[in-house]
């Protein structure tokens, strides 16, 4: 009996030794998470201050840097654009090739095609950061507000903007901005909410989803976060 219960005890401290290495390998990983986003999310704000003053440095786009990733790409951001043709983020955001996974649709609108793109970019490539990136003076967004029928499969597109354009008519100030950024907010908040994937990696801390918006006059990228 004597012996039974000391190896109980033992089982007991072996067990409580992996509890607490594996809680503390949980805190070191989602500290690292952290810090990758943290580093992404700069690297970005850095690339749009450069590209705004006319200071970009184009990184990553020479023959080294595309023998670099032909083996393989490891983007640091995934950006879920507007398919504008004024809106290029490699461009207003002062990076390269391998640098941002780019999914791009008219009104940066989500289907299921679109959060499996995501999907792939942060199971498979480990992209921490997704940012849903509108843009002032959006024609998709444009459109549904000034409303009618949409031919062909742009009436996709406009049902799909349509909730956030029908709030934005409650809200004080231009319809058109409101319903900008309303658009963002949605699809930011669909994209925390989209499972078993973004969700999962969200809800852990190893990925965020940010919105921002583009204004194709200044150059100028404001995150979400920047807004009063």
């Amino acid at each position: 009996m004597k012996s039974v219960k000391i190896v109980l005890v033992a089982v007991l401290i072996v067990s409580l030794s992996f509890s607490s290495a594996f809680a503390k390998e949980a805190k070191v990983s989602k500290a690292a998470a952290a810090e990758k986003i943290e580093i992404a999310l700069k690297s970005l704000v850095e690339g749009n201050v450069n590209y705004v003053a006319s200071k970009s440095s184009h990184p990553n786009q020479d023959s080294k840097r595309r023998a670099e990733t032909a083996g393989g790409q490891h983007p640091f951001a995934v950006v879920i654009g507007c398919a504008d043709s004024r809106v290029p983020p490699e461009i207003i955001f002062d990076r390269g090739i391998g640098d941002l996974f780019v999914i791009r649709v008219a009104g940066n609108v989500l289907d299921d095609v679109a959060v499996g793109s995501v999907e792939y970019a942060l199971e498979h490539l480990g992209a921490p950061l997704v940012v849903v990136l509108g843009h002032k003076k959006c024609g998709a967004v444009d459109a549904t507000v000034k409303g009618g029928e949409a031919p062909g499969h742009i009436k996709a597109i406009v049902e799909k903007i349509k909730p956030s354009v029908e709030k934005a008519k409650k809200m004080k100030g231009d319809l058109l901005s409101n319903s900008i950024d309303l658009n963002v907010a949605k699809i930011v908040e669909e994209l925390k909410e989209s499972k078993p994937i973004v969700a999962e990696f969200v809800e852990s801390g190893k990925a965020v989803v940010i919105g921002a918006c583009y204004d194709i006059e200044t150059g100028r990228v404001e995150f979400y976060h920047e807004k009063k």
